[in-house]
């Protein structure tokens, strides 16, 4: 949904698999109940009950990541999330039908000019064994054509340092989205033929031109780790006139394919002209009026669980049942963050350290918490209160903000927005335990401050929604 590039794909896939899962559903129905399907389908309301089963059949397909096409995956692991998905599914479905079985398309009713009509109630189970064998032919066709070269954009990378030989393993993982890198332009004539990821470098820069003719080239992708004086300026101002082939920097490329920002190839004239960052005071207004009324549904339909997430914290160690620590928030302002107590009390008696996914200071039941993000709830009044968004970059801690501004570029335009409950970086990556991890967090949390919207918003949302359903804390 963020990488436009990527949307119509994504799209595509889920209408052409929104239109099996009818067909098969609507084939059911015509075999079982014939000729009596049209007064089923529309006397029992089924047009609502097929648009129902192919909804929650679609979001358990997201729930298993099969509408990322961004995700490098073999047929073997295509193949087995469809099979984990359709079982997902049945017991969906079934527990579903069982609780409430006039949701069954041919449920038994009364016909008039029938009479009482008992209807057998396998068209579901019909109908998810032929999507399956379908869904699995589709989804393995599409991997298939995905990857046939001349399907997809034949890409050229000006430059061989370490920013190109990592856009092009970006590329090269992910061959379902259509790109092939057919080799490096370097700017010495010694490295022709040599071999950066494999493909190598096929020519040099004053051959650009004849190269995006003999190689068929349909991108050039410009990833100079030095610029000045070195980039074909007459060259690529020639293609770009004519038409020929799209022009693209290498920053711009690897963030579509990534989701992040690459900081090591970042430069601050990027961030100023790139993208649409204006925002007027309407948008802001809505946005936070978004994020208000999320939060306080959140807390509302949360507080049943507070007494015993209380309970089970007293009676599990000593200490308070809330934990509050200051935090850095939008424009470096200070606040103090609330959160259910996920570690023993003395923590931290050896002074402040990096939390870790299976951190030995956190208790048993701050594990499961942890797990399950249940210690964040409390982080709800912190946004009705102003101090957070429900999506944004992690609220880190003064002592680490000062030591991470030193070492990594870019790091305080982090708080250019609000801390969130949840965001880009939580979403796409793990807990930070080091100063890596926290600049691989940054790559993300600049993805998201640079591409910022409500529609971005709700698209973290219901990816942290995932994680939690899973047990994926982050």
């Amino acid at each position: 949904m963020v990488r436009r590039g990527f949307r119509l794909k994504t799209l595509s896939i889920a209408a052409v698999e929104a239109g099996i899962l009818c067909a098969v559903i609507l084939l059911g129905l015509y075999v079982r109940f014939a000729p009596h399907h049209e007064l089923v389908f529309f006397e029992q309301r089924g047009i609502y009950k097929v648009a129902g089963t192919i909804a929650v059949c679609q979001f358990i397909f997201y729930l298993f990541d099969l509408y990322d096409i961004t995700a490098p995956r073999t047929h073997r692991e295509l193949v087995l999330h469809l099979l984990q998905a359709t079982g997902a599914i049945v017991l969906t479905l079934g527990a579903a039908f069982a609780l409430r079985p006039t949701l069954l398309l041919g449920y038994m009713q009364e016909i008039e000019g029938v009479g009482v009509v008992r209807y057998g109630n396998w068209v579901p189970l019909f109908a998810l064994a032929l999507a399956l064998g379908l869904m699995i032919c589709w989804r393995v066709l599409i991997h298939w054509l995905f990857r046939r070269p001349w399907l997809g954009e034949r890409i050229l990378i000006v430059g061989t340092g370490p920013s190109a030989a990592e856009l092009a393993h970006e590329a090269i993982e992910r061959r379902d989205l259509g790109f092939q890198v057919v080799g490096f332009v370097a700017e010495d004539a010694a490295m022709v033929g040599q071999s950066i990821v494999n493909p190598g470098v096929i020519g040099v820069v004053g051959d650009l031109t004849r190269l995006v003719e003999s190689e068929r080239i349909d991108r050039v992708v410009v990833a100079l780790q030095d610029r000045r004086g070195h980039m074909p300026v007459d060259q690529l101002f020639e293609l770009r006139l004519q038409g020929r082939v799209a022009i693209e920097e290498g920053t711009s490329l690897y963030e579509r394919l990534t989701g992040k920002v690459g900081v090591e190839l970042l430069r601050p004239s990027w961030i100023i002209f790139s993208g649409n960052t204006r925002r007027g005071a309407l948008w802001m207004a809505a946005r936070r009026v978004f994020h208000f009324i999320v939060a306080l549904a959140g807390l509302l339909i949360s507080l049943p669980l507070w007494p015993l997430i209380a309970i089970a914290i007293r009676l599990d160690s000593r200490g308070p049942v809330f934990y509050r620590q200051e935090r850095v928030g939008k424009q470096g302002r200070l606040f103090n963050i609330i959160k259910f107590r996920s570690m023993r009390e003395d923590a931290e008696s050896n002074g402040p350290a990096w939390s870790a996914e299976n951190d030995p200071r956190t208790t048993r039941v701050g594990r499961l918490l942890r797990k399950f993000r249940l210690d964040e709830l409390p982080q709800f009044i912190n946004i009705l209160r102003g101090e957070m968004s429900l999506v944004g970059p992690r609220a880190e801690r003064p002592y680490f903000v000062a030591q991470l501004s030193e070492k990594i570029p870019f790091y305080a335009q982090r708080h250019l927005v609000e801390p969130g409950l949840t965001g880009w970086a939580q979403v796409m990556y793990g807990y930070g335990a080091s100063i890596e991890d926290a600049q691989q967090k940054l790559q993300y949390d600049l993805y998201y401050i640079k591409n910022v919207s409500l529609w971005f918003d709700l698209w973290i949302v219901i990816k942290s929604m995932r994680i939690v359903l899973f047990g994926r804390g982050r």
